[in-house]
Parts: structure tokens; C-alpha cells; sequence
């Protein structure tokens, strides 16, 4: 990737999260204008922005007690190194989160990605997006519409489908999604696909029958293919705030998630949502979606997304 697309792609990300770098970086700005000690009263304005960006409480109170150990430490002397410190203690919480799909994914044998979520958090366009992604790498993709209860959602991953370059596996409309993800599995291993998606319906994370269904999809393609589903990616919507991350818990308890994708950032100021979860939830950040166009899901990348929030907005 050449320094012009580096830096486009940089762009794209900043001008996402730019509702959520006003709300943070801008309110961190206004004090620092104000000159004041590092007081108490200046830690609850900070915590209070900070929980408004949707870093959440755990996070928040740990971004805050490191801030304080800095001062005794007297790293931190005034009101004007608050940002910098900020900025590398959010770093410090998202690093670790930072875990890419292997580069040679595929190359063993399909590669299937079971994709699941609430309603309406992005999960077909966000199938459609990373078929695209593989394709172009030169990977055979698979993808299966299991989602068969909404015509809607059959029709959509079609049209995606065949924008990525993508084979489509589909039944007839309320067919059970366990066929579907069997007979998928199956066709990826007789055309020797690097990978298959797995389009599942939005589930109601609060309703157990469901996500029993769920349950039964992943147990069907592991006896398909053994050790498969290899990734169970968990699509999630920013704008949600605090409640993906309720999603989020409630998921990984019931499937064992292995990563996430974050969707519609560029529609909130509570982008602050991806530092709460990575504080809370050992799972792998890997990608996150600022846009509607196809290049808009990227790679989550620890670095880029920090030096996007805390742009300053002066």
C-alpha cells in the first residue's frame, strides 16, 4: 500500500470519528482554556467527558487513575499535558485489541466466518464489504444467505454478492438457516474456496431460543468442517453506545465470539464505544466501518484510530 493510500485511507477514518472527536478532544480543549489546577473538580469535568464519548465506566476510571499516578510521578505538571498522556493511556487500552485475520487465511482449506448481531447493525453490508476485500486479494469466497427470514436480507447479500465477485449459497425464504450453513459448508470444500461467510438473522441478543438457532448453525458446520466455524465475527453498531457493548457480552457467552466489527462511526459522538470495549471484552477489534462506501471497512488499527480521535479540533 503506497503513502497516497496510507494517508486516504487515514482521512476517511478522521473525518468518521470527527462527531466523536468533538465531543471528546473538543471538550478536553475547553479545559484546558479554562487554566484552572489539576484539581478535583477539573478529574469529574474530565470524567464527565470522557463517559459522554461513551468510553464507559470501567475505562473511564482507569484513563483517570493513570492520569493521577502521572502527577505524583510528576510526569503530568499541569492542566496542558492532560491530551497527550489521554491520547497514549486510550493507545495503551486498544493495542492489544489490535489482531488481523492471518494473512494467509484460506490457505489450509476454507476459512468460514460465521457473522452475527442484533437487527440492524450492518452484518449483510458488512459481508458484502469483506467478500469484496478477498476477491480482490485473489481469494474464492463463498457466501451463505442464512439469514432466511427476511427476503429482504437474501436479496441484499445477492446484490453485494455479486458486486464482490462472490459465489451466493441460498434456499427458499424460511428454510431452516442450519441448511443452509450445511449445504454452504459442504459447497466451500467441493469448489475449494478460501473462504466462506456465513450471513446469519439479526438476533435479539435477549431472546435464548434464538440464539440457541445460533448455537445449532455453528454446530453444524463444524460437522462439516472440523474446527469451523474459524471466526465468529460479531458486527455491532457504534451509534448504539453502552448497549453494543451489553451485545457484545451477551454474544461471546453464548458462541465464543473472536472478533468484532464496528459499524457506523461516522454517525455518532460515541465513538469512544471501541475503547469500552476493548477494556471489557478480550476480543479482537478487527475492523471498523466509517462509511457507506466499500472501502469504508478497515482494518481496525490501533495507532490510526487514536491519531484520528484526538485530531485536534483547533
Amino acid at each position: 500500500m503506497g503513502q497516497e493510500e496510507r494517508q486516504g485511507i487515514f482521512q476517511r477514518l478522521r473525518l468518521g470519528l470527527s462527531k466523536t472527536q468533538r465531543m471528546l478532544v473538543g471538550g478536553v480543549e475547553d479545559l484546558l482554556r479554562s487554566g484552572r489546577g489539576l484539581d478535583e473538580e477539573v478529574w469529574e469535568q474530565l470524567e464527565e467527558i470522557l463517559i459522554e464519548a461513551d468510553i464507559g465506566v470501567v475505562a473511564t476510571k482507569r484513563l483517570i487513575e493513570g492520569l493521577k499516578s502521572e502527577v505524583k510521578k510528576g510526569e503530568l505538571m499541569d492542566i496542558k499535558g492532560i491530551l497527550p498522556l489521554l491520547q497514549q493511556k486510550v493507545l495503551e487500552i486498544l493495542q492489544p485489541h489490535e489482531v488481523p485475520l492471518p494473512p494467509d487465511i484460506g490457505a489450509e482449506g476454507p476459512f468460514v466466518v460465521m457473522v452475527v448481531g442484533v437487527n440492524g447493525v450492518g452484518k449483510t453490508t458488512t459481508i458484502g464489504k469483506l467478500a469484496r476485500r478477498f476477491t480482490f486479494q485473489g481469494k474464492k469466497v463463498l457466501v451463505a444467505a442464512a439469514d432466511t427470514f427476511r427476503a429482504a436480507a437474501i436479496e441484499q447479500l445477492e446484490v453485494w454478492s455479486r458486486r464482490a465477485g462472490a459465489h451466493l449459497i441460498r434456499h427458499r425464504n424460511g428454510a431452516d438457516p442450519s441448511a443452509v450453513a450445511y449445504d454452504a459448508a459442504k459447497a466451500s470444500l467441493a469448489r475449494k474456496c478460501h473462504l466462506l461467510f456465513i450471513d446469519t438473522a439479526g438476533r435479539l441478543h435477549t431472546k435464548e431460543n434464538l440464539m440457541e438457532e445460533l448455537k445449532k448453525v455453528k454446530r453444524v458446520i463444524g460437522k462439516v468442517l472440523p474446527c469451523a466455524p474459524h471466526e465468529i465475527l460479531l458486527v455491532l453498531d457504534a451509534t448504539t453506545g453502552q448497549n453494543a457493548l451489553v451485545q457484545a457480552r451477551t454474544f461471546h457467552q453464548a458462541l465464543g465470539v473472536t472478533g468484532i466489527a464496528l459499524t457506523k462511526l461516522d454517525g455518532t459522538a460515541r465513538g469512544g464505544i471501541v475503547v469500552a470495549i476493548a477494556q471489557e471484552m478480550d476480543i479482537p477489534l478487527r475492523f471498523v466501518g466509517v462509511g457507506e462506501e466499500i472501502d469504508d471497512l478497515q482494518e481496525f488499527s490501533a495507532e490510526g484510530f487514536v491519531r484520528a480521535l484526538f485530531s485536534q479540533t483547533t
